[in-house]
């Protein structure tokens, strides 16, 4: 890894910047993510359960994002980080480490005791990431219900 920091901040405004930024990145993220417009981006940086953070090069350029949702149930406050992506071109240069360490530092300050991530198998370099930073392989099952037609199950 070379020696780059990258600046980590909370999303506050959406700006062109972001907007743009969003467009870029997203794609690295998801072959099936939408393009997202400005009151898009609001929406999700406007959540009362969502903090987004966005990382910056030492160019000043957004290189990363990561969405970190806390949410309180029965059993107590749960988070989960989300939606991580470093840009191709700042990969290795400890974007994805200090996105994932500032979302543990705020997830802790705001009381959770566990945060649970996803991450393809495919992706081996994001997983010996998340290992080195602390996160353990859980032994469960991940289950999705695809609701395609707003219509629920008979």
């Amino acid at each position: 890894m070379r020696g780059v920091t990258a600046q980590v901040e909370v999303l506050s405004e959406v700006t062109d910047e972001v907007v743009e930024a969003f467009g870029r990145l997203l794609p690295q993220l998801s072959r099936s993510a939408r393009p997202l417009d400005r009151a898009a981006i609001a929406a999700v940086a406007d959540s009362p359960g969502s903090t987004v953070l966005v990382a910056r090069g030492d160019d000043g350029l957004i290189t990363g994002m990561l969405t970190l949702v806390m949410f309180r149930i029965p059993t107590g406050l749960r988070a989960i980080i989300e939606d991580v992506v470093t840009d191709d071109a700042a990969r290795g240069q400890g974007v994805g480490t200090a996105l994932t360490n500032e979302a543990i530092r705020i997830a802790r300050a705001a009381g959770v005791k566990t945060i649970d991530l996803t991450s393809r198998p495919s992706r081996v370099a994001a997983g010996r990431l998340y290992e080195k930073l602390g996160f353990e392989l859980r032994d469960t099952r991940v289950y999705r219900y695809l609701i395609d037609d707003g219509s629920a199950p008979a």
